[in-house]
């Protein structure tokens, strides 16, 4: 409900993954995600040309450093370059924050509502530039 949270209108955002396979190693019964190498994340970025050809967006936001990469084409820090806009040589803006799932790993609930709250921040500056 973060979304919400920052009034962004669910009807105009469209949300896919950078990686559409499910990487994982088996622990047990539970299957633990994996983190996608830049050869797997380069083997998908087919699928988010096309999807952007379709919908054409005014601006991308990467959740997380595999997103980034995909988006970019390049490893970028993503704790440091968060909350910017990099605009890539298509004219395309990406807006670089973390990935949700870190806020669910954060055990202090302070630090959690801190992030939570950082993050509702990044969605709202998203919102504006929506409006750019």
């Amino acid at each position: 409900a973060i979304l919400d949270d920052a009034g962004v209108d669910r009807q105009k955002v469209y949300v896919t993954n950078a990686v559409k396979h499910f990487k994982f190693e088996p622990r047990g019964k539970r299957r633990i995600h994996s983190k996608p190498n830049s050869g797997e994340i380069q083997a998908c970025r087919w699928w988010i040309d096309q999807e952007f050809e379709l919908i054409k967006p005014n601006l991308a936001v990467a959740l997380g450093a595999t997103a980034a990469m995909s988006l970019l084409g390049k490893a970028i820090p993503v704790t440091k370059m968060r909350g910017q806009v990099i605009e890539r040589e298509d004219g395309l803006r990406v807006f670089i924050t973390i990935h949700p799932s870190f806020i669910l790993r954060i055990r202090e609930s302070a630090d959690k509502e801190a992030e939570r709250e950082r993050f509702l921040q990044d969605m709202k500056l998203v919102k504006r530039l929506m409006a750019a």
